[in-house]
C-alpha cells in the first residue's frame, strides 16, 4: 500500500518523508509536470538519495506519466510528443530505481481516426517496448480510462484488442484504477461487482497482466464517465469492494497506489491504514 506522492522540492528530500509519515509501503511519482511536456533531466544527487532510498525501504516506486499523454491522438505532433514523453519517464524510472511507468490508454478523438488510432498504437508503442525491454528500462503499464471521448480502452473487456495492436509484448502491463473502471460502468459497488471486473481483466488482458492498482473512491455515479477521486469509503465505491478486491487471486502482490485527495500526508495515511485493514480480513 502506498500513495502518490509529492516531490516538490526535490525527488528524495519531498518523497522519502512523505511515505515514512504516511505509512506507504510502495509509491508512484511524476517526474515531469503532469500537464506538459517538458522533460527536466532530473537531479543525479536526488535520483541516488531516493534510489537508495527506496531500495533501504525495499519499496518499489512507479511513475505516473504526463497526463497529456495520447497515442491515439489524431494530432502528429501529440503522437510524437507522447512518445518521447514515455521514453522520458522510462529513462528517468531506470535512473531512480523504478519499477514501472503508468499512462492512460488515450483516445482516438473522433469516430473516424478510431482504427487508425490503434494502428498507431502498433507502429509508435511496439518500438518503444522492444527498446525499453532490450535496455532494461522500466515496464509500461497501461491504465484504462474513465470512459467518453473515443476511449481506446475503458472498460477492461477493451484491453484484449488494445494489447492485441502491440502483438502482446510482454514489457506492457496493465495498472487498474478503481474509480475509473466505476466511472466506465463497471458496477463495483455490487456485492461481486469488484470480482467480476477482476475475472473480466483477467480474460481480456492474460493472468499475471496485472501489476499495479490505483485504489480510489469516486465522487460520481457509475457509469458517469468522471474521473473525480474521493477519499475511500467517503464515495459512491464504498469500502467494502476493496475488501473484496483483496480476496481476488489476481491481486496477490500486486502494490496498490491510493490518488485520493489529501492535505500533506494525513489523508493518504487514513486510506492506507484503511485498506491495510480491509487486506487482513
Amino acid at each position: 500500500m502506498g500513495s502518490h506522492t509529492k516531490t516538490s522540492g526535490g525527488l528524495a528530500k519531498a518523497a522519502l518523508p512523505y511515505v515514512d509519515a504516511a505509512g506507504s509501503e510502495t509509491l508512484q511519482v511524476y517526474v515531469s509536470n503532469s500537464r506538459g511536456w517538458a522533460l527536466p533531466a532530473g537531479d543525479p544527487k536526488q535520483d541516488v538519495l531516493f534510489r537508495d532510498g527506496i531500495g533501504e525501504r525495499e519499496m518499489p516506486a512507479y511513475i505516473h506519466a504526463s497526463l497529456l499523454v495520447n497515442l491515439g491522438s489524431p494530432t502528429e505532433l501529440t503522437v510524437e510528443r507522447s512518445i518521447a514523453t514515455l521514453e522520458h519517464a522510462l529513462r528517468r524510472g531506470k535512473a531512480i530505481g523504478a519499477t514501472a511507468v503508468v499512462y492512460h490508454a488515450g483516445s482516438s478523438v473522433d469516430e473516424a481516426h478510431a482504427e487508425k488510432a490503434m494502428h498507431q498504437l502498433h507502429e509508435q508503442l511496439l518500438p518503444l517496448l522492444e527498446t525499453a525491454a532490450a535496455e532494461g528500462l522500466p515496464r509500461l503499464l497501461v491504465e484504462p480510462s474513465a470512459g467518453g471521448g473515443r476511449s481506446l480502452a475503458s472498460k477492461v473487456q477493451d484491453l484484449e484488442a488494445y494489447l492485441a495492436a502491440v502483438d502482446g509484448h510482454p514489457w506492457l502491463g496493465v495498472c487498474f484504477d478503481t474509480c475509473h473502471a466505476w466511472a466506465a460502468g463497471h458496477d463495483l459497488a455490487t456485492p461481486g461487482g469488484m470480482t467480476a471486473t477482476l475475472d473480466a481483466l483477467v480474460t481480456a488482458a492474460g493472468p499475471g497482466r496485472l501489476q499495479l492498482i490505483h485504489a480510489n473512491d469516486s465522487k460520481d455515479d457509475c457509469g458517469s464517465t468522471r474521473d473525480r477521486h474521493e477519499t475511500i469509503g467517503a464515495g459512491k465505491i464504498g469500502s467494502a469492494p476493496f475488501a473484496e478486491l483483496f480476496q481476488h487471486p489476481a491481486t496477490a502482490g500486486v502494490p496498490i497506489i491510493v490518488e485520493t485527495p489529501s492535505v500533506e500526508h494525513e489523508g493518504h495515511a487514513a486510506d492506507i491504514a484503511l485498506l491495510k485493514g480491509l487486506r487482513k480480513v
